[in-house]
């Protein structure tokens, strides 16, 4: 006669089955991220001139926050190709991630000088420029960035606030009744700004 197995008893190996199989997916999702960066470190010691190989390391590196050995990767690649601009602009992130502002604007820069008229290398300047606190800086980067992508409601959201630092309250109105037609979510996070300055 076979027995059937008590409810509690099939509910605990149930459950110890799903720690097991949870696991699994842990520890496989562990692996991920250091068997992708083997395969990509394995790309660059096969072909050490490839400087793609050195860019797709350096992203490996950054998705993991490995920041230093993806700004290690980065340079590699522009030491081999200069002109590498993408580099540039990876290395400004870096160095924005890590909170060093003044670096992030060198790299930022760098990345303009190919592509001056880039909205969103543009708009990297202006944050690192607000970081910094240089409003008046950040508010011309930001300018021009909406110059060349009229839509870009971030830019316009970060102009508002150097303008509120600076002391151009209508400027900033103008740009909060523009994003209430574009952008109910930061014209409210806007408003917030204009309640601390009691001028809404």
């Amino acid at each position: 006669m076979i027995q059937s197995i008590p409810h509690s008893k099939v509910g605990i190996q149930r459950l110890l089955i799903y720690f097991f199989l949870a696991s699994l997916t842990l520890l496989a999702s562990c692996n991920r991220p250091s068997n992708e960066l083997k395969t990509l470190q394995q790309q660059v010691w096969k072909n050490p001139k490839d400087a793609g190989a050195y860019m797709l390391l350096g992203q490996g590196y950054a998705r993991n926050e490995r920041y230093n050995e993806a700004a290690e990767a980065y340079k590699s690649a522009l030491s081999i190709n200069p002109k590498l601009d993408e580099a540039y602009h990876a290395l400004g992130a870096i160095a924005f991630n890590q909170k060093n502002y003044a670096e992030s604007l060198k790299y930022f820069q760098k990345h303009l000088e190919s592509a001056p008229k880039d909205s969103l290398t543009l708009y990297d300047i202006g944050n690192a420029y607000m970081q910094l606190k240089e409003f008046d800086k950040a508010a011309k980067s930001y300018s021009e960035s909406i110059d060349n992508s009229e839509s870009f409601t971030e830019a316009h959201y970060n102009l508002a606030i150097c303008y509120l630092n600076t002391g151009q309250r209508a400027e900033a109105q103008a740009i909060y009744e523009w994003l209430l037609k574009k952008n109910n979510y930061l014209a409210v996070s806007l408003q917030k700004h204009f309640k601390k300055e009691k001028i809404l």
